[in-house]
């Protein structure tokens, strides 16, 4: 499971003394913990639902560096990025624009959609054929670009 080998990495990098590995993994450990415990009752995750924790565990430390960056904060936008590059270890390879094309024209034929007006129709299929290999805002602009025939 994902979850073991997150606390197992761990544990290497406490013995290697990775200051940043150790804090990204515990930080992620944490997030996994938090999200088993939400709601009335626990629930251990599965794989595809610890994968969509470090997703967005991986989309706060960009944005964040972004936002340091903005401020002029560039130490703290180096902790975040360095932090973004271990969680990124654990994610599946992202989708490249080719093939993020393709799977988004293959739903478009696949419902018949002809407008941006059926923009929804399209994501419901295009959504759990990409899972976390590719942000939502990125898909939404690949449909959104296909749908209007640009």
């Amino acid at each position: 499971m994902l979850k073991e080998r997150l606390r197992s990495d761990l544990t290497t990098a406490m013995k290697a003394r990775d200051e940043v590995r150790v804090s990204t993994l515990r930080m992620a450990l944490t997030a996994v913990t938090n999200a088993e415990t939400a709601g009335t009752e626990h629930h251990d995750l599965s794989d595809d639902e610890v994968l969509g924790v470090l997703t967005k565990e991986t989309k706060k430390r960009r944005e964040s560096a972004e936002a340091f960056d903005g401020a002029g904060r560039t130490e703290l936008a180096e902790r975040e990025r360095a932090e973004e590059k271990v969680l990124a270890e654990y994610l599946p390879r992202p989708l490249t624009d080719e093939e993020l094309g393709s799977i988004v024209a293959a739903a478009i034929a696949e419902t018949g959609a002809e407008g941006p007006k059926q923009m929804g129709q399209v994501m419901k299929v295009v959504q759990p054929r990409v899972g976390s290999r590719a942000d939502g805002k990125r898909v939404s602009t690949e449909v959104k670009r296909q749908l209007s025939g640009s």
